[in-house]
């Protein structure tokens, strides 16, 4: 086995077992999202939380195995290990370090970057190229929404804190501290822990709701519109290489 299909076998491009240890650490992934969340339980049970704990050496165990083997066997190891999924990987294995200093616990956060990882089957995917260029076509749309939804939210901040400062100066202390306000307001979330009640700033606050759904829904409408416009563009595109293929193919039968 050569260095090239060992690299082929961890990315998952090789043509037999590729597609069965891609899955094998898409799993370990998320049964390694499973174990953080079940750390956090209160009163765990001391047996269970000693198997996480073994748990999480034999995950970080692989996930060292698999960085070690491809820094050694690709063949240019600065590019991966400089590159995106390289800091990634690297970023993965970095808990190990709480293995060996205990004052180090801290490190352990990083094991949430393993969930980049199940990424990386899509890294090439026709959908991702399709998001990207969508994207890039609404750019601009976006970034002016972008500004005016900035200007809509401090406006808000404001105007909700002119209303209602004097009514409940514990609750809107500040323009700072409305704008927390303002955000719930205008995901439409609401969380209740600021709510007016001044005339004047439940009016706004109406006024404010149904601005929140606009500002909600239009990036939505913008997006779906740019990846409409993009698959139309790509099809001709396709209809041309089929068509292109097709004459070979029966080329090839009648010969």
């Amino acid at each position: 086995m050569t260095r090239q299909d060992i690299i082929l076998i961890l990315d998952g491009g090789h043509p037999t077992v590729g597609y069965t240890v891609s899955t094998g650490l898409n799993v370990l992934i998320g049964l390694s999202a499973v174990a953080i969340a079940l750390e956090t339980v209160p009163g765990l049970p001391d047996w269970a939380g000693s198997l996480l704990w073994k748990f999480e050496v034999f995950i970080l165990s692989v996930f060292i195995l698999e960085y070690a083997l491809k820094v050694i066997c690709s063949p240019k190891p600065l590019k991966y290990i400089f590159s995106f999924w390289g800091i990634i990987d690297l970023l993965s294995c970095a808990p190990a370090l709480a293995l060996l200093n205990p004052h180090w616990q801290a490190v352990r956060t990083l094991r949430l970057m393993r969930i980049l990882r199940m990424l990386k089957p899509f890294h090439s995917s026709r959908i991702l190229f399709r998001l990207r260029d969508a994207l890039h076509l609404v750019k601009g749309e976006l970034y002016v929404f972008g500004i005016l939804s900035g200007v809509m939210l401090y406006i808000s901040s404001v105007g909700i804190y002119l209303f209602e400062h004097d009514a409940q100066p514990d609750v809107f202390t500040s323009i700072p501290e409305s704008f927390w306000w303002a955000i719930a307001s205008f995901t439409t979330v609401g969380y209740g822990d600021m709510v007016p009640i001044t005339t004047g700033g439940r009016f706004f606050t109406a006024i404010v709701l149904f601005i929140g759904l606009g500002i909600v829904a239009v990036p939505s409408a913008i997006i779906t519109t740019a990846l409409l416009e993009t698959q139309t563009n790509l099809r001709p595109l396709r209809d041309e290489e089929k068509n292109k293929t097709e004459p070979d193919d029966q080329h090839g039968r009648d010969q």
